[in-house]
């Protein structure tokens, strides 16, 4: 290499990336930018490594070790190994699940995860077609395999890919695993001698689980229902896989189940990783994504939309009002409305089974409203940590001590219905959500009334949450960093506009908790920012940043004492007036140069 950067450190990686690299056209990458001598971009590509953590990988798709690409899931795939096989003694019997979504890339990046494990001896069972996500943790815990590896994005940009691992439990991988996998990432950067040869695929150490997993899957998916005569008296569903791979596996689904076809919105249905009609291939970012399917469903006479994102994972649901306005659902009035849904099949099934010995989950950034239900209903619930990895270990827990985990969920449209998937599962979700629309249907109500009856019941529970884009670190790492110094007085704020602030709970680093002895929080910390306010009113509210996308988010529920005498539209405006106070004086988004949501 002629070009020098006059950084040594830096023309260290250059060759290092150009000799390991054998990937053309990512090879070229870096040698274009070596040509251009574009030492900027060179640094920011090579100087830094992606970052491996309890959500695996997720980036943008280029060359660099900052980004994903063949020789990043290479690397990581090779830590994951020598990680498996310091560990765990029966990797080579038990074998790896591998899974891969219908992204740019997620064909190739399976296979050569798979030729990393099988060039180490350990079997792998990797699908020979795209799967949703929640097929690769039911795949491990069938298989009882040492692990599963699904490359996803999920709903993130086209742009993006990502490399999710879940453990031997079925649950995804929390501390310290991440952190064992990551040092042996570190210990193992250079690509190993068959790692690059895909020709090993041929070994049979290579089984498609496909055929298997789609029959058990659906078996158990049989078993969610209890409604007679569905197919007769259903009504007509609309469907989008938003450019993902769902309709294919929810169309089965529904078949066993004993539904009428779906509606699919035809330009949406096929797997096509250019995602063409949608900005942002989430369902959760509301009616822009959900347009398509309000059309076909108005020209279809269809009442009800059920959205998959892009891994089919999440679950979004839509609702024809009597004044031909459609309301989407929060993901929090969702889980009010699966989780009582699951509560009253369930003691219809099981009534021998006490309700002191059932569990709900939620993550702290999530709806109380299960809280609120299990107190009434006598069944227990647990806060956990944002996001189903901590719920799904969680779950596993409580399994072990014999209890019945029931249901779980997360504000970010994410439902776990029972334990066949120990994650989100955006089609058992749907099948449950379904179900319940028909017995509603049958008795002439409405989802939207039966909230209305769950809240009226339990307490009405409002939300509002969104999210402002940053991509300068420093710049959320300042306006955390003011929350904690707030106006320069060493602590947290007491107050946020007229609004009394009772406790502060702040997850990151060593971790505080004002509401508790010695001021040490229940919830593990973490590296992430997450501070929650709770003030005098009752409303809680917690920011945090996103460990996936470049978004600082606000979580806030307002569930006013009965004994105030606030009614919903009350409280519903103290709320928002909550939050507009919160953006001014904690955000500050004009002197920070944050981007608001897109609407």
């Amino acid at each position: 290499m002629v070009f020098s950067s006059g950084d040594p450190a830096l023309d260290a990686k250059i060759q290092e990336w150009l000799e390991w690299d054998r990937n053309d056209r990512t090879r070229n990458e870096i040698q274009e930018l070596v040509d251009s001598k574009n030492v900027t971009e060179l640094r920011t590509r090579l100087m830094n490594r992606i970052e491996f953590g309890t959500a695996g990988m997720r980036s943008r798709m280029a060359a660099g070790n900052s980004m994903m690409n063949d020789l990043t899931i290479i690397q990581a795939t090779q830590g994951l190994t020598r990680y498996l096989l310091d560990t765990c003694q029966n990797t080579k019997s038990m074998g790896v699940v591998i899974g891969y979504d219908a992204r740019h890339n997620s064909k190739r990046w399976s296979e050569l995860t798979s030729t990393v494990l099988v060039s180490q001896g350990i079997p792998v069972y990797v699908f020979s077609q795209v799967c949703p996500t929640p097929y690769v943790p039911f795949g491990v815990t069938h298989y009882g395999a040492a692990c599963g590896i699904m490359v996803t994005a999920s709903h993130n940009p086209k742009e993006d890919n990502g490399y999710k691992v879940y453990w031997a439990n079925g649950a995804q991988i929390i501390p310290p695993v991440d952190k064992g996998i990551s040092k042996g990432i570190r210990e193992n950067l250079k690509p190993w001698d068959n790692s690059w040869n895909t020709d090993l695929l041929s070994s049979n150490l290579c089984k498609d689980p496909y055929a298997e997993i789609y029959q058990k899957y659906n078996d158990r998916i049989r078993g969610l229902t209890i409604s007679k005569d569905i197919n007769k008296d259903a009504p007509l569903f609309t469907y989008t896989a938003m450019h993902g791979v769902g309709y294919h596996y929810i169309k089965e689904a529904f078949r066993v189940s004993g539904f009428k076809e779906l509606i699919a919105v035809k330009e949406q249905v096929e797997p096509d990783p250019e995602f063409p009609t949608v900005k942002y291939p989430n369902p959760e970012e509301g009616k822009g994504a959900l347009l398509l399917s309000m059309q076909t469903a108005d020209q279809n006479n269809s009442k009800v939309i059920l959205a998959n994102d892009p891994d089919a994972d999440r679950l979004a649901i839509a609702e024809k009002l009597p004044n031909g306005e459609w309301k989407i659902f929060t993901g929090n009035e969702i889980g009010a409305l699966l989780g009582c849904w699951c509560w009253e099949t369930f003691k219809q099934k099981h009534p021998e089974v006490p309700a002191s010995d059932v569990y709900m989950l939620a993550s702290t950034v999530s709806s109380k409203i299960l809280q609120s239900i299990g107190s009434v209903e006598g069944f227990n619930f647990v806060e956990t940590l944002t996001g189903f990895k901590w719920m799904g270990n969680k779950s596993v827990d409580l399994m072990k001590e014999g209890k019945t985990v029931l249901f779980a969920f997360e504000e970010a449209i994410g439902f776990m219905v029972g334990t066949n998937v120990l994650d989100k599962d955006g089609i058992s979700a749907a099948v449950t959500a379904a179900e319940l629309v028909f017995q509603l249907h049958r008795s002439g109500s409405s989802l939207n009334q039966q909230l209305e009856r769950i809240y009226e019941k339990y307490g009405h529970h409002l939300s509002n949450n969104s999210y402002f884009i940053c991509h300068d670190k420093k710049v959320i790492e300042s306006m955390f960093d003011h929350l904690r110094n707030f106006n320069g007085q060493g602590k947290y704020p007491t107050s946020c506009g007229p609004y009394k602030i009772r406790h502060v709970r702040d997850l990151t680093g060593a971790g505080f908790d004002s509401s508790k002895p010695g001021n040490i929080p229940d919830l593990p910390t973490s590296s992430s920012q997450m501070i929650t306010f709770t003030f005098e009113n009752g409303c809680v509210s917690t920011l945090r940043t996103s460990g996936t996308e470049p978004k600082i988010k606000y979580y806030t529920e307002h569930c006013p004492d009965q004994s105030t005498g606030m009614d919903k539209n009350e409280a519903l405006r103290e709320l928002n007036d909550i939050v507009n106070n919160i953006i001014t004086h904690f955000f500050q988004p004009e002197k920070r140069g944050l981007q608001p949501r897109a609407d």
